[in-house]
């Protein structure tokens, strides 16, 4: 992926093409939408867009472009006191994006990408996942072990996306299913996580 923007114009740029991209892949399919046609809709120049996103292809993750910085901001709003799956499972479900519009997108990954793509990008956002949950514990816990506090930020990560995968692979896919299946997983760590 291309390198964070910088600036305030520079975001505004990625999110008119990430929007533009959305509507285009939705209507036109991925591989029936060119970089051209993305960066028209979105006001640009194909140069522009090629400063911002290495291919099209890019796009359908953009809705993990910023480093999960929804994520971190809606952990660092959680309650003091609150337990650290509780918080997991309401920083989740902050995320900022149009739902149905998310869920289409990750249909499109599935059907337009080669799978080892979609797992090397999946593995760059857990690791940010994980990255993220080892800063809020750090924070809750500044004298915590830090083996223990990476134990449980990896076991968290890995529960959520565990969940992320069984949902991947059933035939029909919606946010309220991907929802319920990260709570059930979070649940199962629930009581390993009660001093956190």
């Amino acid at each position: 992926m291309a390198t964070p923007p910088q600036t305030a114009r520079s975001e505004r740029t990625r999110a008119a093409l990430r929007k533009a991209a959305t509507v285009r892949f939705l209507a036109q399919g991925v591989e029936g939408t060119s970089a051209e046609e993305i960066a028209a809709d979105a006001g640009v120049t194909l140069r522009t867009f090629y400063r911002h996103f290495t291919s099209k292809h890019d796009l359908l993750f953009a809705d993990y472009d910023s480093g999960l910085q929804w994520f971190r901001k809606a952990l660092s709003e959680r309650p003091a006191g609150e337990g650290v799956v509780a918080s997991v499972q309401a920083a989740i479900f902050a995320f900022p994006y149009d739902v149905d519009a998310v869920t289409q997108i990750a249909n499109l990954r599935i059907d337009a990408l080669d799978p080892s793509r979609i797992v090397h990008h999946m593995r760059q956002v857990q690791s940010d996942f994980a990255h993220a949950l080892l800063d809020h514990l750090h924070r809750l816990h500044p004298e915590g072990d830090e083996l223990g506090l990476t134990v449980a930020a990896r076991s968290l990560t890995a529960a959520v996306f565990a969940a992320m995968e069984v949902w991947l692979r059933a035939p029909e896919r919606s946010l309220p299913e991907l929802a319920r299946l990260s709570r059930e997983a979070l649940d199962v760590l629930e009581p390993t996580f009660r001093h956190y």
